[in-house]
């Protein structure tokens, strides 16, 4: 991360930045260009957090670039767009999946609207730092949620439990050996 910029907001769930990962990875994959993620201000941005634009160079490969985040997200996360627009045309086609927006732009089309100069507030990102961040988040996450349970009398019983059950699944015979040697104490 570049030090002059403001760390991921932490009010944005980690499922969010995988869908907007999985959305950019769309995106690389179909040779989108100058692929983008802005990190809306939270009091500037209202409903969503993330706009991820990219551009293509003619209409089909547009709505190849649309169609295929939809797909993806639909069979590997079960996410669904809330709206869809200008697929028609394929000059700028927007899918709308609340927490963040896809735009996905002729190249001259995004040179027009210039969407990144409207969100001057938002902090621009590209796939690969955007990576960076989604890594570091879940690794604190991860690290927060083993440190809970090591520290809870119930991940000490679950430690336990775990012990009874390897003990269980001796053969007869070493259990009867077992036995024997406690009896002998």
């Amino acid at each position: 991360m570049n030090p002059t910029q403001a760390p991921p907001h932490p009010r944005i769930q980690p499922q969010t930045r995988i869908l907007v990962q999985a959305a950019a990875a769309v995106c690389e994959e179909k040779k989108g260009q100058d692929t983008r993620i802005l990190e809306l201000d939270p009091a500037d941005s209202g409903l969503s957090d993330f706009f991820l634009v990219t551009s293509a160079t003619n209409d089909r490969q547009a709505i190849a670039i649309a169609d295929e985040i939809e797909l993806r997200l639909k069979r590997d996360f079960s996410v669904y767009a809330h709206s869809v627009e200008g697929r028609r045309q394929g000059e700028w086609i927007l899918l709308d999946y609340v927490d963040f927006v896809v735009h996905v732009f002729l190249a001259e089309r995004r040179a027009f609207y210039d969407i990144e100069r409207l969100r001057k507030s938002a902090r621009p990102l590209t796939p690969a730092e955007f990576d960076g961040e989604l890594k570091a988040v879940l690794k604190e996450k991860t690290r927060a949620a083993r440190g809970k349970a090591a520290a809870t009398p119930a991940g000490h019983a679950a430690k336990r439990g775990a012990v009874r059950r390897s003990a269980a699944k001796k053969s007869p015979a070493k259990k009867a050996a077992a036995k024997k040697t406690a009896r002998k104490k």
